[in-house]
């Protein structure tokens, strides 16, 4: 009796013919995609607004340097409105005698226009979600920046009604806004880093003025501090050879240092 020998299976292939020829690993891919999903969860996520106000009153130092500065060099502020309305009262009065009124009126319109814009964007998308702020300040950023080019490759020194003056003051009037909403969106209604008027009224009104413990009265201690310093600084450069340049483009820089903390900020998940 023949002996017959027993016949391979054509469907079993040898484990080097099952190998991948350029030596892939499967592995990889799916590591790509769970940083990919980190990221996305990461940006997506809500800040945590425990120490969120630390960001606001960085904000303060921004709004000094900016408004001293613009009202040295332009004779308007940029942020504080209170003081722009006066002007523009006065100029209504003798709409001749200056020309100051029409760059508070453009204050006023752009920092309108651009609380009405900010609003909607942190409300349509979620207010304090991560990239959303980051999109915000990213934005204020780029503005500032638009303002900062233009003051510095203007050739024209004259401080007349024409677009190297308006244009800038329009920017940065409408990115202010976008701290003062911030500021609503994370739930420190106080710290608008705007005004401070209330925020003097609130702080000696305040029972506990001289209690050991009182986080509400050191928020309204650093917030006009903080905005003293930068409107120190924004007076060193109205008065330097670097003038109004000088200032925006430090502003642009520190508004750049409020990007990069968002991007890090502890999520609202992790603080759970």
């Amino acid at each position: 009796m023949s002996t017959r020998t027993p016949r391979t299976d054509a469907t079993q292939r040898a484990p080097d013919e099952e190998s991948p020829l350029l030596g892939r690993q499967p592995g990889k891919n799916s590591d790509s995609s769970a940083a990919v999903q980190r990221l996305r969860k990461h940006f997506a996520a809500d800040v945590t607004k425990n120490w969120a106000d630390l960001v606001l009153l960085f904000c303060y130092i921004i709004t000094g340097l900016l408004d001293s500065s613009a009202v040295f060099i332009w004779g308007s502020f940029v942020s504080m409105q209170t003081g722009n309305t006066v002007y523009l009262g006065l100029g209504l009065i003798a709409p001749h005698e200056g020309i100051r009124w029409v760059k508070a009126l453009t204050s006023i319109t752009s920092f309108c226009l651009g609380s009405f814009f900010f609003a909607r964007f942190h409300r349509y998308f979620s207010p304090a979600k991560r990239w959303v702020l980051i999109a915000s300040y990213a934005f204020q950023l780029l503005l500032i920046v638009l303002a900062a080019s233009i003051v510095t490759f203007d050739n024209d020194s004259s401080n007349e009604l024409h677009w190297p003056v308006l244009v800038p003051l329009a920017a940065v009037a409408f990115q202010s806004s976008g701290q003062a909403v911030t500021s609503r969106a994370l739930k420190y209604n106080g710290l608008t880093s705007v005004v401070l008027t209330s925020n003097y009224c609130d702080l000696f009104s305040d029972p506990k003025l001289f209690a050991l413990s009182n986080v509400e009265r050191n928020r309204r201690i650093a917030a006009p501090v903080l905005l003293l310093l930068g409107a120190c600084i924004g007076g060193l450069f109205a008065h330097s050879s670097v003038g109004l340049a000088g200032a925006l483009w430090t502003a642009a820089a520190l508004k750049l240092l409020a990007v990069i903390a968002w991007v890090f900020w502890k999520s609202e998940a992790e603080d759970e």
